[in-house]
């Protein structure tokens, strides 16, 4: 690990040293895609995508997990890419697995070449019992302590398990409870609704951490097919929590799917995110 950091210290440092704010339009809080949004595009032809992507408007894109298996040109590539596109990337989705320690090292390689400030588990696996949700939050503790020396912060990203009781326990509130404040809560709007969650009480309960937001609607009739802005989701109250003591630096658009194709999705989806959002 210490010879790609000393090989590539100027560049980092300098990618690491501007903040989330030097990105934000007009001092707005940025408005980003999920590329998972526009994954078979992506796959098809990974540069058009992004270069469709920032001409539609939007702000930034956070990878998902196909991307850990980069190598380190590819990785400059893309941020190169970025960078001529004006675009910036604030995370990044993992597996559970990219988080043990024989695999940390390429994570953290491929985010600092990124200029990435978070490295999030979108996903905990299988897990069945409170004990297990106990061995996730202290995976992300541990994390803390591996990645704070490179400008890097870990990150968890919910779906609907998380907000679902075990012994009346949710697990996102014990993975809150037993990690500090470096470890970023990412919310998954739609996911935590549709578990039957209130996401302003989530973000007022855990303020200075709710740092991401993925902005996916939900319907009892349309599921996670409906548009941002078509479904269950408080849109108003959730930016009010978010802007007023959530702590939230970046937006992210989500779609899983919906009547149009992906790139006229999230076109519409930035479309309706700026019209609601007086702070996008």
């Amino acid at each position: 690990m210490a010879r790609f950091l000393s090989t590539r210290r100027t560049f980092l440092a300098a990618a690491a040293s501007l903040p989330l704010a030097a990105k934000k339009s007009k001092g707005k809080i940025p408005i980003g895609l999920e590329l998972y949004s526009v994954r078979d595009e992506l796959a098809k032809n990974e540069e058009g995508t992004l270069r469709d992507v920032a001409k539609i408007g939007y702000e930034c894109v956070e990878f998902y997990a196909p991307y850990y298996k980069w190598d380190t040109e590819h990785a400059k590539s893309i941020r190169k890419l970025l960078d001529n596109l004006n675009m910036r990337c604030y995370s990044t989705h993992n597996d559970r697995a990219n988080f043990d320690k024989d695999k940390i090292g390429h994570a953290i390689e491929l985010n600092q070449i990124l200029g990435t400030k978070y490295i999030v588990m979108a996903s905990a696996g299988d897990i069945q019992d409170l004990d297990g949700w106990k061995r996730v939050a202290q995976t992300l503790q541990q994390a803390t302590e591996e990645l704070a020396p490179h400008n890097l912060q870990p990150g968890y990203h919910n779906h609907e398990l998380e907000f679902t009781p075990i012994h009346g326990v949710k697990p996102i509130e014990l993975i809150a409870k037993n990690t500090s404040k470096a470890v970023m809560l990412q919310l998954d709007v739609g996911t935590c609704i549709k578990a039957g969650s209130d996401p302003v009480a989530w973000i007022e309960k855990n303020p200075g951490r709710i740092r991401s937001i993925h902005c996916k609607d939900w319907s009892s009739s349309g599921g996670y097919e409906v548009l941002f802005g078509e479904g269950s989701a408080p849109w108003k109250k959730i930016f009010h929590a978010a802007e007023n003591g959530g702590g939230t630096e970046y937006y992210l658009i989500e779609q899983e799917g919906s009547r149009y194709p992906a790139l006229e999705t999230v076109k519409r989806c930035l479309a309706t995110f700026k019209k609601m959002n007086a702070g996008a």
